[in-house]
């Protein structure tokens, strides 16, 4: 692992000891309260099973990162994304839907929902039009009447963080929300933890993520993770390298080989790149 002092929080490994985890549930907490904004502050959280169906057993089932409902019954879909997937904004749309359905009661019933929230961390950028250094690193997506602009209904929310659009420098830490995202964007990259960034939550946040609290297993599963997301940065830097180059079909070869290589499932591996299943078949049993 080298010098590094800090786990990286982009990892799977470390995005769900972090917040997913139920000892650690009060630095999830404190994140989804800053990142929503909401008037009414989340007291509690429970952890609901990431594996959720569909209506029918014989429904396509969505696996989330985190999910879990607060006190007043609202719940939460919290997800890291290392890489832009074909149809991502859908894929957001329809993992909702599941927090949607999963309220429906047997019998009777009104149809008064309680709001879902779903939270995408994201490494790259998914709004081209803002790329570059801005303030427009978080997008709030809410239900609204074309006509007035008025919120149509508080229901459904899609927010979406982009975190190469976020470069503020420690002195520009003005609020919590930003202390967040610089340390999701910078905890691999400090030796110690920097003055700007403490507090009662930070300093819990710093003692969780020392690589110095890992037991053996756990640095096996955090070294696998290592590499499992450096595949990913390498690929998709790869082929964004040699896109203008050699085009749209040629970086998706390049991506599905070295992901292949590294025995990423099929269905991952054609939501990145936008290849067909069979196409990716084919390429992997080259490998």
């Amino acid at each position: 692992m080298g010098k590094e002092v800090f786990i990286n929080p982009l990892t799977d490994f470390g995005f769900k000891r972090i917040f997913g985890e139920e000892r650690n549930k009060a630095l999830l907490i404190n994140f989804l309260n800053e990142i929503i904004e909401e008037e009414r502050k989340i007291v509690d959280i429970e952890y609901q099973s990431t594996f959720q169906t569909g209506i029918q057993e014989q429904n396509r089932k969505a696996v989330f990162d985190i999910f879990c409902k607060n006190d007043r019954g609202e719940l939460f879909i919290v997800e890291m994304q290392k890489a832009k997937r074909s149809y991502f904004v859908d894929r957001s749309l329809f993992y909702s839907s599941f927090a949607i359905q999963k309220q429906a009661v047997k019998g009777k019933w009104d149809f008064n929902l309680k709001a879902v929230y779903a939270v995408a961390i994201l490494d790259f950028n998914l709004f081209d039009e803002m790329d570059g250094p801005s303030d427009f690193y978080i997008e709030r997506i809410h239900l609204v009447r074309e006509r007035t602009g008025e919120k149509y209904s508080n229901k459904l929310n899609l927010i979406f963080v982009e975190l190469p659009k976020f470069q503020k420098e420690l002195h520009e830490l003005t609020t919590n929300f930003k202390r967040w995202l610089y340390c999701l964007k910078n905890l691999p990259k400090l030796e110690s933890q920097p003055e700007e960034v403490r507090g009662e939550i930070f300093d819990e946040l710093f003692q969780e993520a020392s690589i110095n609290k890992l037991t053996e297993q756990d640095m096996e599963t955090y070294r696998k993770s290592i590499l499992e997301y450096d595949d990913v940065r390498d690929a998709v830097a790869y082929a964004e390298e040699t896109y203008y180059k050699k085009g749209w079909r040629e970086k998706a070869i390049a991506v599905a080989t070295k992901l292949a290589a590294r025995h990423f499932p099929i269905s991952d591996i054609s939501q990145i790149t936008g290849m067909t299943p069979e196409e990716v078949k084919t390429i992997a049993a080259e490998e």
